[in-house]
């Protein structure tokens, strides 16, 4: 998948995807060096899609009873062997059962200053099965935040005029919803600190935008559901 190398998620997300403390990940990053996140100009650690792909391959090694050191030496075996044709992970679309069915479906709400672009990301998260409640206005999206709180809340940085860091931090104070922040321009180190949980660049790619949707919400095809920091 495109963009599965490059650096999106935070740490404290990570943590949050894999029921796995930060400064655990801290500590396998420093002892056994395998899995090394990219850093942001500001020092933030960025973990990529396959990064969390091997986390998770880790933290399942554990759950069967291997020590870390052993986990971690498996996971290094493994990614010695080239991948057999026919493995590629697929993002699968969400349960057709609750498609039609809105009191089931997760709702995200998407704060975007461009209405091109927010009925692009409408597609496809509807296409996904999600339910989701656009609004042009950063303060709206904050009196809804307030109000109703959203499963998942997608940020465009410069919303009215470059509200959006604003409304990250303002949102992640109130709450833990998870914050995929996205802009046209690089901003993923400000965007981090102020309380996102991801960052994309835009002009966005569709399977790379909600397979990051999914990962925050815990729905991917390969990460388990129900598993801000440097």
């Amino acid at each position: 998948m495109k963009g599965d190398s490059k650096g999106v998620y935070s740490i404290g997300a990570v943590a949050r995807m894999l029921g796995v403390p930060a400064q655990t990940l801290r500590a396998w990053e420093d002892r056994y060096g395998q899995i090394v996140p990219a850093r942001s100009a500001g020092g933030q650690r960025l973990y990529s899609r396959d990064q969390v792909d091997q986390l998770r391959f880790v933290r399942e090694q554990l759950d069967s009873g291997l020590q870390p050191a052993d986990a971690h030496r498996l996971l290094a075996e493994r990614r010695q062997k080239p991948m057999s044709p026919g493995t590629e992970r697929v993002v699968t679309p969400a349960d057709s059962s609750t498609q039609n069915d809105d009191s089931a479906r997760l709702v995200i709400l998407l704060a975007e200053r461009d209405t091109y672009a927010a009925d692009f990301a409408d597609y496809f998260l509807r296409t996904e099965g999600y339910a989701v409640h656009i609004v042009l206005d950063a303060s709206e999206a904050g009196r809804i935040l307030e109000r109703r709180p959203p499963d998942l809340v997608v940020v465009d940085l410069m919303i009215s005029g470059g509200a959006g860091l604003k409304l990250c931090s303002g949102t992640r104070d109130r709450s833990a919803i998870p914050i995929l922040a996205v802009s046209a321009i690089d901003s993923g180190d400000v965007a981090l600190e102020a309380g996102a949980d991801a960052f994309l660049q835009k002009p966005l790619d569709p399977l790379q935008f909600v397979s990051t949707v999914r990962d925050l919400l815990g729905t991917s095809a390969y990460l388990r559901r129900g598993s801000h920091v440097r």
